[in-house]
């Protein structure tokens, strides 16, 4: 086993397939909860930890897990168990595992408990919240029976207790369904910690319950242990991602720790602000309902989620799949005056995270269109958006002309596809030339006009208020990000025109950032002439649209999640409407814009 220079052994990388995953019973609400046991050719010690990632994932990193429980006589081999509670992507894919499954392993990672200097005429105290019980549940099936006291504390249920033989055993649980009721602090005080004569403490848990026992134990004059937790990318103590604040400066969670003596953690309270942005106070949860419903120029929609330009086509396409009425609204395919068929080979190429196209907006022609798919979208419940685009001003123009005398509510100026050779986002890239398109289809329509603008402009912002200048009624940003694809056998670019569009997931960090810059621009000018934005970029769950609106959109449009997952637009409004209520948001304008400064 290779070391460090202070001696610690390095984790390794091992293979191992799951023994089984199940449900907890005992953890409230069931299915909160569950035991993964794993074999694998490993030891770890109490308090270490692994990271583990599933041979088939949609997660690019590992997660780490605290060691719960380790069987040696696995039919001859080691099964380590880990409690793992269901919070997000990477846990929810653990949970999912079935027996045979294979798993890459790191580890075991980081220190152990500390027990080489427990008194043998003295019990030690052992306390868990929550999660936090597995960690010190395998440090106390490492103690000799009746050794030491056990204190738990959960919200709801109680679970993790199946192996430890204590002296002295105490469960506390918020809504009083074990035990006794109440948090931790109800059974155990400062003085408990006196009266139990411990030679040291053992703590994991929410880090509030962290903080008290710190405060008692060290009040109590007892040594106290804590196991920390952080966000982890490598957990070999490279990255510098899972550091924590401590007396003696930064220390890394994963290699450091997890387990630090408690005199070292300051637990400052935490702050009140992130990046000098106030942190939301908390409100009482929703009775009823909340309104989801947003105006943009005039326009009603009864939510912002919208089906986005080139991935949704006329709407009609998706009515046997889900209920297209739903939706707040829909952007048509890109339409030019004439019809167009397209960019020739290669047309999509899915890259990690995301997809590249090079469509080369194919479409039928703005005529077919007003004659043949207009009709069937305005049946529609959903705002029917014509997008609009051109590879001349002349084209641009009249093919305005032609949408204004429609029904059709609503205009989405394409300015920035990035897969023709002609027009498109060449009319986004500067402010003139924005200008010029967005005047010269203004005075030909007096529908509400929303301008789509590329992320490719090197003056962005500025491009978005000379449009709104020139008389746009909206801004949707952003389109693709331009990219390049290689066919690597037969070293060539994949796509004929070489740059294709990237959309996906990968491009949303981005695509939040540009709208949360635009709308700051924007706040800028005087209230009567401020324009709603519309989201897009890699938006495929409820919580990727909550980000986008917190950042200032006042809708959101769908795209590449729906190649992915045809019901992601319904599960995104479903998640909104349940998110709004439990946070107690009566309407989109409570949230929006929140971390605008």
């Amino acid at each position: 086993m290779f070391k460090d220079c202070q001696g610690k052994e390095y984790p390794v990388y091992a293979k191992g397939f799951v023994s089984g995953c199940k449900a907890v019973s005992g953890a409230e609400p069931f299915g909160s909860v569950y035991l993964l046991s794993i074999v694998a050719d490993v030891m770890p010690e109490p308090g270490q930890f692994f990271m583990i990632h599933p041979e088939r994932s949609n997660v690019i990193l590992s997660r780490p897990i605290s060691v719960y429980h380790v069987d040696k006589s696995f039919f001859g081999e080691t099964e380590i168990q880990f409690l793992i509670l269901v919070k997000g992507k990477g846990t929810q894919e653990l949970c999912a595992l079935q027996d045979g499954d294979k798993v890459n392993l790191l580890g075991p990672c980081g220190n152990c408990w500390p027990v080489e200097n427990i008194s043998a005429d003295k019990k030690v105290l052992i306390v868990g919240g929550g999660i936090g019980v597995a960690p010190v549940a395998g440090l106390a099936e490492s103690l000799a029976e009746g050794s030491y006291d056990f204190y738990a504390s959960f919200k709801s249920g109680s679970y993790g207790l199946d192996n430890i033989k204590p002296n002295k055993l105490v469960i506390t649980t918020d809504d009083g369904s074990v035990g006794v009721h109440g948090m931790l602090p109800v059974a155990l005080t400062e003085e408990a910690v006196r009266q139990g004569n411990y030679s040291a403490v053992y703590a994991c848990g929410p880090t509030p319950m962290l903080a008290y026992v710190k405060q008692i134990a060290e009040k109590a004059g007892v040594q106290c242990w804590l196991s920390m937790e952080a966000r982890m990318a490598c957990g070999a103590g490279v990255c510098l991602g899972c550091t924590i604040d401590t007396t003696e400066g930064k220390k890394r969670c994963c290699k450091d720790g997890p387990v630090f003596d408690s005199r070292i953690l300051p637990f400052e309270k935490p702050a009140d602000s992130v990046a000098g942005i106030k942190v939301q106070p908390r409100r009482e949860p929703l009775a009823g309902n909340p309104d989801l419903s947003v105006d943009i120029a005039g326009v009603h929609f009864n939510n912002p989620v919208i089906g986005c330009s080139g991935t949704f086509g006329f709407g009609t396409e998706y009515t046997t799949i889900f209920d297209v009425n739903r939706l707040g609204g829909i952007a048509s395919k890109g339409l030019t005056l004439e019809p167009r068929q397209g960019n020739n080979g290669i047309r999509v190429w899915e890259t990690p995270s995301g997809l590249m196209n090079s469509i080369g907006l194919q479409n039928p022609g703005i005529p077919h269109f007003i004659e043949n798919e207009l009709p069937e979208m305005m049946k529609f419940k959903s705002v029917a958006i014509a997008n609009l685009s051109g590879s001349t001003m002349e084209t641009y123009v009249e093919g305005a002309k032609l949408l204004d005398k429609t029904d059709v509510p609503m205009i989405e100026l394409n300015i920035s596809c990035p897969n023709v050779k002609a027009g498109g986002a060449a009319w986004g890239m500067t402010c003139t030339a924005a200008s010029d398109v967005v005047k010269a289809v203004r005075a030909v329509t007096k529908k509400p006009l929303v301008v789509k603008l590329t992320p490719q402009s090197l003056e962005l912002n500025k491009v978005a208020l000379a449009c709104i200048e020139a008389g746009a009624d909206g801004i949707s940003l952003c389109n693709s990000f331009q990219g390049i694809a290689v066919d690597i056998e037969r070293g060539v670019p994949v796509f004929e025109n070489l740059k294709a569009g990237v959309g996906g997931p990968a491009v949303r960090p981005i695509a939040v950032r540009l709208v949360y810059e635009l709308v700051e621009a924007i706040n800028t000018l005087p209230e009567e002439k401020r324009v709603p934005v519309i989201a897009i970029g890699g938006i495929a769950t409820w919580e990727d649209a909550v980000e986008f609106i917190m950042a200032g959109a006042t809708a959101v449009e769908v795209g590449t999640a729906t190649f992915a997952n045809p019901l992601a637009m319904i599960e995104i409004i479903d998640g909104l409407g349940e998110f709004m209520k439990r946070k107690g948001y009566a309407t989109l304008a409570d949230f929006r814009g929140i971390i605008q400064k």
